[in-house]
């Protein structure tokens, strides 16, 4: 864990602006040194990440926050550090520290804003468990965001009715995704629902991001995508395409490689598993899920 000091006293802190990384670009916001958290080099095994940078793209906005009441201490602590709204914040489990959860992003600052911590905080348990409360709190965050997008922004395969459904970030030209969807059909004979979303790894003006405009543009999208997974030609199209919405949202969850798989409970599976392997994830986050609830 990293510890930035900074001096206590009336006024704004001092922010170094921060600059683009591979995974997401970060605003200047973070008190008096840059904290950038990404993990970026989880890529799915046989599957590389394209040479091209990816340009930044718009934040996608999460559902609205609970107003923040007059008086309230999140307002003054906001105040010291610019970019940061005191809904961004909130008591963290530890006495005298709060969360500062900004574009997908989770650090810690004291209540006199004079440190902030760069980690994930893990409680110690009775019983020797040592779960851990970032990443259970970064997987409320993307059920927050995903939350925000309507079903009618995505291509889905299966039943609403369905025991289970994933959110995939599928990039046209990715083998691994391409894989995934020959088997969808396995994948609903074990109730399992697939929701995508568009994550073309190459970035804008790249020949994968045209194919996932083309592919939303189709009269019929989920017939334009399987085509598109068979290595088809998807016929180009021009439509008000979300695409640039669904690859920001990526940037923000974590998403660094393709297939990204969302489970319900938060979890983000960096590619593909067979359709077992899949439910069994699930089960077993949804169990983790439990008992961290239960601690």
């Amino acid at each position: 864990m990293r510890v930035a000091g900074a001096k206590p006293g009336g006024g704004k802190l001092r922010v170094r602006k921060l600059l683009d990384s591979g995974c997401m670009k970060i605003p200047a916001v973070l008190l008096a040194v840059a904290l950038c958290i990404c993990a970026c080099s989880g890529e799915p095994a046989g599957e590389a990440p394209a040479a091209a940078s990816r340009a930044p793209a718009a934040v996608v906005p999460a559902a609205d926050p609970a107003p923040v009441p007059a008086g309230d201490p999140r307002i003054a602590l906001a105040a010291k550090m610019p970019g940061v709204q005191p809904s961004d914040l909130r008591a963290a489990p530890v006495p005298g520290i709060y969360e500062v959860a900004h574009n997908g992003t989770i650090n810690y600052v004291t209540a006199d804003a004079s440190h902030v911590f760069s980690g994930d905080l893990f409680q110690v348990t009775a019983d020797g468990e040592f779960p851990n409360l970032t990443e259970l709190r970064r997987r409320e965050l993307r059920q927050q965001l995903l939350a925000a997008i309507p079903e009618q922004e995505m291509i889905t395969f299966g039943s609403a009715r369905a025991a289970h459904t994933i959110t995939v970030f599928t990039d046209m030209d990715c083998q691994w995704c391409r894989h995934m969807h020959a088997e969808v059909s396995t994948y609903h004979k074990q109730g399992i629902r697939v929701r995508y979303l568009a994550f073309p790894r190459s970035g804008p003006a790249t020949d994968s991001w045209d194919k996932a405009v083309a592919v939303w543009c189709a009269k019929d999208r989920q017939s334009a995508l399987t085509t598109a997974k068979q290595g088809g030609t998807v016929p180009a199209g021009r439509c008000d395409s979300p695409v640039e919405r669904h690859y920001a949202l990526g940037q923000q969850v974590g998403i660094t490689g393709t297939p990204g798989v969302v489970l319900g409970s938060g979890e983000v599976v960096p590619g593909y598993l067979p359709a077992e392997g899949m439910l069994q994830a699930i089960k077993d986050s949804a169990a983790a899920a439990a008992a961290a609830a239960g601690n």
